[in-house]
């Protein structure tokens, strides 16, 4: 079971990883970040669900394509905080140290990167900031539904069906729709691989994701996501254009040790 356990991490962490990097080429180095439709009784209760799914991952798409993804991963953390937060003020749940000061951490890492960030752009900081929110309301809504009805697989497969068709309803009155056949790498094989790519890797992290939650405790599953961060940080700083300062570091770092301290949390309580 270990050794099953173990690969299961592994391909998670791979299509993390894959998943990332594939979707961060084609939205800023093809510069393609229209609505895309490869990103994604009790069918009604979870229609909230769906609907800030959606919103994580349009105004997810629009801030990776401005910002790196160390601070894109860093921001998105914040979504912890409100979950935490959420869980302490109104469901007074008790919260250990240790998650409480992995939420400061993250806040602190959020808060200060903006000032401390050579490539600053405001409206990436703006959609990730919309899709922190998204996340944590969606993460806040999954908590209060269970036990639910839906297994995992059935609430993404509503997701995903959702994003669909609200994004394709969607891109005409935006005008993406227009402006679509005015994209410079229409008509390029790379485009069109780049997209392929990133809906399956999407598709089989979401699967990978499921099964690595449905295996294993949630310590063990918060440690496998957080390799995956930081083994798709380090890579995209390799890949993509990032300006690193000390203060930059400095932040990101702030970041990791919250997410390290959150893993320390869930295994304990585990």
């Amino acid at each position: 079971m270990s050794v099953r356990r173990c690969l299961v991490g592994l391909t998670f962490c791979t299509c993390y990883l894959a998943s990332y990097l594939t979707n961060k080429y084609v939205l800023s180095v093809l510069k393609f970040t229209y609505p895309t439709l490869f990103q994604g009784s009790d069918v009604w209760t979870w229609l909230p669900a769906s609907m800030l799914f959606v919103g994580i991952i349009y105004a997810g798409s629009r801030a990776l394509s401005k910002l790196a993804i160390p601070v894109f991963l860093t921001l998105h953390n914040v979504a912890e905080v409100i979950l935490c937060g959420h869980q302490k003020c109104f469901r007074k749940e008790k919260t250990s140290p240790a998650k409480i000061c992995s939420a400061l951490f993250f806040l602190a890492a959020a808060g200060c990167l903006p000032f401390n960030d050579p490539q600053f752009d405001p409206g990436g900081y703006f959609w990730a900031v919309i899709h922190s929110f998204c996340v944590g309301a969606y993460k806040i809504f999954q908590k209060a539904r269970k036990p639910s009805a839906l297994s995992d697989i059935d609430q993404q497969y509503l997701n995903y069906m959702f994003s669909v068709v609200l994004l394709g309803l969607a891109s005409h009155p935006t005008g993406d729709l227009f402006s679509v056949p005015d994209f410079p790498f229409l008509y390029f094989y790379r485009f069109h691989g780049s997209c392929c790519a990133s809906g399956l890797l999407g598709f089989f992290l979401m699967l990978s994701t499921v099964k690595l939650k449905s295996l294993m405790v949630p310590g063990q599953c918060a440690a496998w996501i957080f390799f995956a961060k930081v083994l798709t940080a380090g890579s995209s700083v390799l890949l993509f254009d990032m300006i690193l300062t000390s203060a930059t570091v400095g932040c990101l770092l702030l970041g990791g040790l919250g997410e390290a301290l959150l893993v320390f949390s869930e295994r304990k309580g585990s």
